[in-house]
């Protein structure tokens, strides 16, 4: 391989991967799988790490194809070792919410919502727990939290689904947690008579990735690619596993299998700051975070728009329509790599160049594939539940790589969408000369995650432990 298309294959990932990533993440294009994220991706969440939604994955499970596994992730680049304090849910004044349309009409018909409740066993010591822990309520645990979920409906009536049930605590270490894993398992929890389960935790951070395409799209030359750069950090999680019915127009998937799914973090609008170091919240919830598909505010998103972004509601995705139309990144690629830019709108090597291939992908879903009968235009990860999932020769490419379970048909926990995005956003949903750059290598060497997947619910690797001295070897 030449050096010249060892940078192109290289080094146009990068940027491809990110900018594909987060529009073909956005509208759940064609056969695409995807692995991104949105840690650290707007201002005001890089500020305030309890309300970072870092990702959203719905799939259908394997093992339990009637059922469909909802996750999403929070608090990003948690150091294992990160004591004394660790990570931990934003508590009360502040709601959760995993959101479903099931209409099509960008307007949420189901919304599950998390509340949480700091616990202090003794408010006069600086730890964590002072012994090992063995259960989720030892009494060594000296801070812990509980968690209520509700299902709100389309009418807005409001179901407690679970009650005062236990986040399972940050990974300490193996001397303070010597079976961390069975206290996973204790802290999964059965509801609507035994059909669905419900998870809140830490986990490994699932998002793999090289993050170095942020120094000029892997150092300019495709020298800086091959390290999965989130490996040995851990995320909060919460997770349910539901019937396909519970979420499906009319509770029938058979006729109605499409839906749209995203996560979102509100809290209450006024915050005062007490003298004596306390802090209070009161008046109405106001929306700060936003995500459906990877990466879209991360990389498509101008950073003047990023925090309006996290505040808007998939019914006023049009506003944001012209960052797709006219996307930066493939201008960068072509100037650096010289891969021409893909233009659907006639204008050659004179700009503005358009793409109207990703504003479906942004907006739509993909005909055929996931895009709902008579859809209002909004980002959302859509999810065909009709889709069997795949039980062998599965494609980390997903769609791409004729794996239709995979992303932008929702998207699982393994599908690559760094290295899809690539050639999404390089014309691989377009034909003819204005695909040429698509067959461009798309990957950034990370193919798979640090830790494996469980195949069980739920299906997130155990958290790195903090008494690991090199989590990230």
């Amino acid at each position: 391989m030449t050096s010249r298309n060892f940078l192109l294959r290289r080094g146009v990932i990068l940027g491809a991967a990110l900018l594909l990533v987060g529009m073909l993440a956005a509208a759940a294009l064609v056969p695409i799988p995807g692995n991104a994220s949105s840690h650290r991706e707007a201002p005001l969440t890089a500020a305030d790490p309890q309300i970072d939604n870092t990702d959203v994955y719905a799939f259908v499970n394997p093992n339990a194809p009637n059922r469909v596994a909802l996750i999403s992730n929070w608090i990003p680049n948690q150091e294992p070792a990160g004591g004394p304090n660790f990570y931990s849910f934003a508590p009360r004044g502040t709601r959760y919410e995993i959101k479903i349309d099931n209409d099509g009409d960008a307007v949420p018909d189901i919304k599950y919502r998390w509340v949480f409740t700091n616990h202090y066993r003794d408010p006069e010591s600086f730890l964590y727990n002072n012994n090992a822990v063995t259960s989720l309520n030892d009494p060594n645990l000296l801070f812990y939290q509980t968690y209520d979920l509700s299902r709100i409906g389309p009418n807005g009536n409001i179901e407690k689904l679970l009650n005062n049930k236990f986040v399972v605590p940050s990974r300490v270490g193996d001397a303070s947690m010597p079976d961390y894993e069975a206290l996973r398992d204790e802290g999964i929890y059965t509801f609507d008579n035994g059909t669905s389960k419900s998870f809140a935790g830490q986990a490994d951070d699932p998002f793999f990735l090289d993050l170095r395409v942020f120094d000029l799209i892997y150092g300019t030359d495709g020298s800086e690619i091959g390290d999965d750069t989130l490996a040995g950090f851990n995320v909060n999680t919460f997770a349910l596993q539901v019937p396909k019915r519970e979420l499906a127009l009319g509770r029938n998937p058979g006729d109605n299998p499409i839906i749209g799914v995203w996560s979102t973090a509100a809290r209450q609008r006024l915050t005062v700051q007490e003298e004596d170091g306390d802090q209070s919240r009161t008046g109405s919830f106001v929306q700060v975070s936003r995500l459906g598909n990877p990466l879209v505010n991360e990389v498509v998103i101008p950073v003047g728009d990023k925090d309006r972004w996290n505040a808007s509601r998939p019914s006023q995705d049009g506003q944001f329509a012209s960052y797709v139309l006219e996307p930066e990144l493939p201008e960068v690629i072509e100037a650096i790599y010289g891969l021409p830019a893909p233009d659907t709108c006639g204008n050659d090597a004179n700009p503005p160049r358009c793409r109207n291939d990703l504003v479906e992908v942004f907006l739509t879903g993909v005909d055929g594939v996931n895009q709902p009968p008579g859809v209002t235009p909004s980002e959302q990860l859509r999810l065909n539940m009709s889709v069997d999932p795949c039980q062998s020769g599965c494609s980390r490419l997903g769609v791409i790589g004729g794996d239709n379970a995979g992303y932008p048909n929702g998207r699982r926990l393994e599908d690559d969408v760094v290295d899809i995005s690539l050639q999404v956003v390089e014309g691989a949903l377009l034909t003819g000369d204005d695909n040429q750059s698509a067959g461009v290598a798309p990957f950034d060497a990370v193919d798979t995650n640090d830790k494996p997947f469980l195949a069980r619910f739920p299906f997130m690797a155990l958290p790195h432990s903090g008494s690991d001295p090199s989590p990230h070897d």
